[in-house]
């Protein structure tokens, strides 16, 4: 373990005590550096759009090793931390997923999404069994020499709308009280944006808040007002890119033309993103 990479660790972790920062996640090496130079002060990874872009579908169709090897590219090309969507681990015991914290630190991650869902629409792992994983992560980590490794706990009770709905608020935080004692650094609730209820869990939960984020979403500045501390956007970005794809083609193909093309970003300005 190097002393840049406990120091990105430590960076990272400093970034969930300071109020609200944005992740736009990144899905391989050209995206993560290109988001990079724009100014994000970390990168996150989205299990789906890497998932996409080596052939297969999200959901840990993708293996772990090739899951691992974009971690590593990421990670050689930027200079801020990288955190990992790790998904379920990899495995659902706690031994496949302590092989997998191994092995994204290694990488050169200083963070990890650790979902709960047993497969992709759920159920959940119950409670136990998902904090007895969260605390195979924090063993690992501390093994493998970064102690300081942020893990970003999961939690798909809204996303798949598990439960009664008047029953979910408890159940998140249930989890969240769990998952804290079990080692989890903050509380990934993809699903829930609505504004009072994420007031109320912010005050209550024991982890900051990780909100997902993207179109019609409330703004970053309304998000940080309910006291969350961390927003991401999963694939958005991504599949804003594979739209753009979509649009310059079908132009190209059906005008002959190139206006879709007209704001990308040069052939040296992308280059020199890889260079050093």
């Amino acid at each position: 373990m190097t002393d840049t990479q406990r120091a990105a660790a430590a960076a990272f972790r400093a970034l969930h005590k300071q109020g609200i920062f944005v992740l736009p996640n990144a899905w391989d090496a050209v995206s993560a550096a290109v988001i990079a130079a724009a100014g994000a002060p970390a990168i996150a990874t989205t299990s789906a759009a890497v998932a996409w872009s080596l052939g297969t579908g999200d959901g840990e169709q993708l293996t772990r090793e090739d899951a691992i090897g974009v971690i590593r590219r990421i990670a050689a090309v930027v200079d801020v931390p990288v955190t990992a969507d790790i998904e379920g681990g990899y495995g659902a015991t706690p031994e496949d997923v302590a092989t997998t914290v191994v092995a994204a630190i290694t990488a050169g991650a200083v963070g990890v999404n650790l979902e709960d869902s047993t497969v992709p629409g759920g159920p959940l792992f119950d409670t136990a069994a998902q904090a007895d994983r969260l605390r195979a992560a924090r063993t690992a980590a501390h093994e493998a020499g970064l102690p300081e490794l942020v893990i970003n706990a999961r939690t798909d009770v809204y996303l798949f709308g598990i439960g009664a709905p008047e029953d979910r608020f408890d159940d998140v935080l249930t989890r969240a009280a769990a998952y804290a004692e079990a080692g989890a650094d903050s509380l990934f609730v993809p699903g829930l944006l609505d504004l009072p209820t994420l007031t109320d869990l912010a005050g209550k939960s024991p982890l900051p808040i990780n909100v997902m984020a993207g179109a019609g979403a409330p703004s970053v500045a309304d998000l940080a007002a309910t006291g969350v501390r961390r927003v991401s956007v999963g694939s958005a970005v991504a599949q804003a890119a594979y739209k753009l794809a979509e649009t310059a083609t079908t132009e190209l193909l059906e005008h002959g033309t190139y206006t879709s093309l007209e704001p990308a970003l040069d052939f040296g300005t992308v280059q020199s993103l890889l260079t050093h």
